[in-house]
Parts: C-alpha cells; sequence; structure tokens
C-alpha cells in the first residue's frame, strides 16, 4: 500500500486483517506510530487494531511485490511513479485508487499497460492521528479490472483477495473505464461546486441555483465522456443527482476540505482535467471552466505561486 493515509489504511488494514501479506508504505510520525503501536483503524463496519504491520518509508525494503496500490492525491501521482520502480517486477501490477480518470495513464507511461489496472474506490475515511485512520461514512468498495476489460488471472487473483476481507465490497465490472467515470461525474461536480459555494451538499442540493449549477456541470461531464467513447447511461445525471441526494446533510468533498482549508488540492486532476478533455474533445464546459478559474487562484496561493 502505497499511502497509509484514508484510503491505504482503510484498504489495506482490511486486507491485513484478513491475512494478506501487505506492506504499508507510509512516513514520519504516521509510520513511527505504525511500527510501534500498530495500525487502529475505527469504522462504521466494526473497529479493528493490527498489533504487527510490516510498515517502511523506503519502498527497496519491501522488494518485488505482486501489487502495489496507489494510496495518494492525484497530484502525487508523477513523484510515486518513481518512488515505486523498486518494487515493480517483471509480474508486478499497479493499481490506482486516485480520484479522477488520468491517473492510470500517468502509470502507464511510466510502466506499460501490461503493468497497470483500471480501479476505483468510494469511502470517507482520514488519518485521525498518527498510526490512527477513521473511516466515517459511505459503505466501502472497490473495483478494478484491465484497462481493455479482458478477463485476467492477476485481476481474479486480486478480488480473491479482497473477497476475504470484511467491510467492503469488491467488484471487476464489466467495463471499468465506465466504472471509473461514473466516480467521477460525481466526485469532480461536487468537489467543484461544494469549493465555489463553500456549502455543505445539503445546502447545494437544496438551493434551485446551486442544484441546477450541479447539474449543469454533470451534463457536461457527460458530453465529454461520450466524445471518449465512455458508456455512460443516457440517464447518469439523474443517477447521481440521486447519489447526492442521500448524502448526509453535512457532507463536504475531499477536494472541497482542502480549497477551504487553503490546502494544496485536486483541482488540477478533478475540474481541470475535465475542462482539457472538453478542449481536446471540442465539447464546450463553460460551468466547469468557470468553477475551475474560479478555484485556481486560492490553488496557486497554497502551492505558494501566488500572494494575496
Amino acid at each position: 500500500m502505497f499511502g497509509t493515509g484514508g484510503v491505504g489504511g482503510y484498504y489495506g488494514g482490511r486486507l491485513a486483517e484478513a491475512g494478506v501479506d501487505v506492506v504499508f508504505i507510509a512516513r514520519g510520525e504516521h509510520l513511527e506510530a505504525i511500527r510501534e503501536h500498530g495500525l487502529k483503524v475505527e469504522s462504521t463496519k466494526g473497529d479493528f487494531i493490527l498489533d504487527a504491520v510490516e510498515a517502511t518509508d523506503d519502498p527497496a525494503e519491501a522488494g518485488i511485490v505482486d501489487v502495489v496500490m496507489t494510496c495518494v492525491k492525484c497530484w502525487q501521482v508523477p513523484e510515486v511513479t518513481e518512488a515505486i520502480r523498486p518494487m515493480v517486477g517483471p509480474d508486478t501490477c499497479i493499481l490506482p485508487m486516485e480520484n479522477g480518470v488520468e491517473a492510470p495513464g500517468q502509470l502507464a507511461e511510466a510502466f506499460g499497460w501490461e503493468h497497470v489496472l483500471g480501479g476505483v474506490c468510494g469511502i470517507v475515511s482520514f488519518k485521525a492521528g498518527p498510526g490512527h485512520i477513521r473511516h466515517v461514512a459511505y459503505e466501502p468498495f472497490v473495483n478494478f479490472g484491465e484497462w481493455d476489460n479482458r478477463p485476467s488471472d492477476r485481476v481474479e487473483r486480486l478480488r480473491q483477495a479482497f473477497a476475504k476481507a470484511k467491510g467492503l465490497i469488491v467488484d471487476t465490472p464489466a467495463d471499468i473505464q465506465a466504472a471509473m467515470w461514473r466516480k467521477y461525474i460525481l466526485i469532480a461536480t461536487w468537489s467543484g461546486v461544494g469549493g465555489v459555494t463553500r456549502a455543505p451538499i445539503g445546502v447545494v442540493r437544496s438551493q434551485p441555483g446551486t442544484r441546477r449549477i450541479l447539474e449543469g456541470a454533470m451534463e457536461e461531464v457527460y458530453s465529454v465522456a461520450k466524445a471518449l467513447d465512455i458508456a455512460l447511461p443516457d440517464d447518469i445525471v439523474s443517477i447521481t443527482m440521486g447519489i447526492l441526494d442521500s448524502v448526509e446533510y453535512g457532507g463536504t468533498a475531499s477536494m472541497q476540505r482542502d480549497v477551504m482549508e487553503g490546502r494544496y488540492s485536486e483541482l488540477e486532476a478533478q475540474i481541470g482535467a475535465l475542462v482539457r478533455m472538453g478542449q481536446k474533445t471540442g465539447v464546450d464546459t463553460p460551468v466547469n471552466t468557470f468553477i475551475y478559474n474560479s478555484l485556481r487562484p486560492m490553488e496557486l496561493r497554497a502551492r505558494g505561486e501566488l500572494e494575496f
């Protein structure tokens, strides 16, 4: 597990709890706490503590592995690409767990598609403290598959490993790219509108104006997906709005929280990516372009590239 935060700590913890051999790549106080006291996971699906955990900040110590799961922010993928090289052997596959839809392609540029799967997960979790992961909402799921959707032994072996774990749902969908875009249309629009309004989802969906902005942003994502031959259903906007209507009133997206707290965010990988794909395919994206340009000054300030 490259990255032992809310995603890597939870999914890696569940795999280790089930007896799967897992090495956690972590750093700083988090790593020291895991080494000294194990990994503590609080979850709506059941709490657990792993007393004996193999963890390091040096990927070379892990050696060649069967699967590398990259569980970092989207903007960290390029640096992760170099860091994971010591763990990638001839038969190693890489499973990206990032938001957005660009990470598999970025990893494939470095390692080739023969080493990269498509992947997507859903969970609301975070690092509550050193050595401590807290899962607070959402039914955790993980989907993955070959980028060309062909059946493979390695995907089946990985599915079987996840199937041993408690507290999550695993699936190998017939079309992994469509599965990734199903999450993308939800998380990118929620993050973007939430970042601009700085309001929880209950407020955004209940106000007619902001609800229409959400729907408009989703319609643009759907149009770009169609231009890229991604097989989303025609009613994906209403499906996705239905999901957001079921989220707890005070819910906020992770990118939204980063924006609101002045941190480096996934703006480029979520909204920026959609704008760029729209330009490439000739699809107009005025709503998402407005959101992107509205949030970019705060992103530049968080990076230290702009002062105000």
